[in-house]
């Protein structure tokens, strides 16, 4: 264990975007150029994010992993340490570790069909899984992103969605839980789960990668077993408090497991026995 893997070092804030009345994407860059060229990430891995006076919090990385001069962080205000980051500036700096973690299964999936299930914020972890396929789109077969927040508003990275519908061989589905009175929506209302009735994916070669509140994911699996996928085909993200990042503070174990090394992907299965 180096001890440079606990000193979080300096960034700076490139850019904010809002994405939600709760949260929003941080652009970063470190404050020394030639760690900034030496970082890479693989999609599904988080940065530990800290402001100094408040602590670090496990944040997923959601920019495209092609991009090497900066580094993205789609924040959700749920805490002291995020309330905080949110009161940073464009130009402000803030500490980070990482990347700590595993991926989603990108390498596994080659030649296979992708469908990706995911709720709320839980789309943040599976952006780059998305730009990774754009990226290499010979790489994999048929795309499909099913995407369900509570209503309109919640929905994150909706000024990407066009972009996403222009993969080639890929199709986007959105569904709401509710729509405020007066509010203009297209789309399905319903849980996540009730797109899967009108999805084109389908169990033969196919890898599923799903990430959301975990009570949506449980229902996701149960409701994708129903139409003949195998548990093994799903790969779900956990959330859970991550202290350290590298298993040594024991905060995030389940089991055998710690999420932050062993995951936070893991597959069905795997979670399944945690909780069993």
């Amino acid at each position: 264990m180096k001890a440079a893997e606990f000193k979080p070092e300096k960034t700076v804030i490139r850019n904010i975007r809002d994405q939600t009345r709760d949260s929003r994407t941080l652009t970063l860059s470190f404050a020394d150029g030639g760690k900034q060229r030496q970082y890479s990430f693989i999609p599904g891995q988080f940065n530990m994010l800290s402001v100094f006076g408040f602590g670090e919090s496990a944040i997923s990385i959601s920019g495209d992993p092609k991009i090497k001069d900066t580094i993205d962080h789609t924040v959700r205000k749920v805490g002291s340490v995020t309330e905080a980051i949110f009161r940073l500036k464009k130009g402000d700096a803030i500490g980070l570790r990482g990347p700590f973690g595993n991926s989603w299964p990108v390498d596994e999936a080659k030649g296979k069909n992708v469908l990706i299930v995911s709720g709320g914020i839980g789309l943040a972890p599976l952006r780059p899984v998305i730009m990774h396929i754009a990226n290499n789109r010979a790489d994999y077969g048929n795309f499909e992103i099913l995407y369900g927040a509570r209503n309109p508003g919640e929905l994150l990275f909706t000024d990407e969605f066009d972009q996403w519908r222009k993969i080639k061989n890929a199709n986007l589905l959105l569904t709401v839980d509710a729509v405020p009175p007066g509010e203009k929506w297209n789309h399905t209302v319903g849980v996540v789960t009730v797109l899967f009735d009108k999805m084109q994916s389908r169990p033969k070669d196919t890898i599923v990668m799903t990430c959301g509140p975990e009570i949506m994911m449980h229902f996701g699996v149960q409701g994708l077993t129903k139409k003949g996928f195998s548990e093994d085909q799903i790969y779900v993200s956990l959330e859970r408090r991550m202290k350290c990042g590298m298993a040594q503070c024991g905060a995030c174990q389940m089991g055998p497991n710690y999420v932050c090394k062993d995951g936070p992907v893991f597959k069905s299965p795997i979670v399944k026995a945690l909780y069993a």
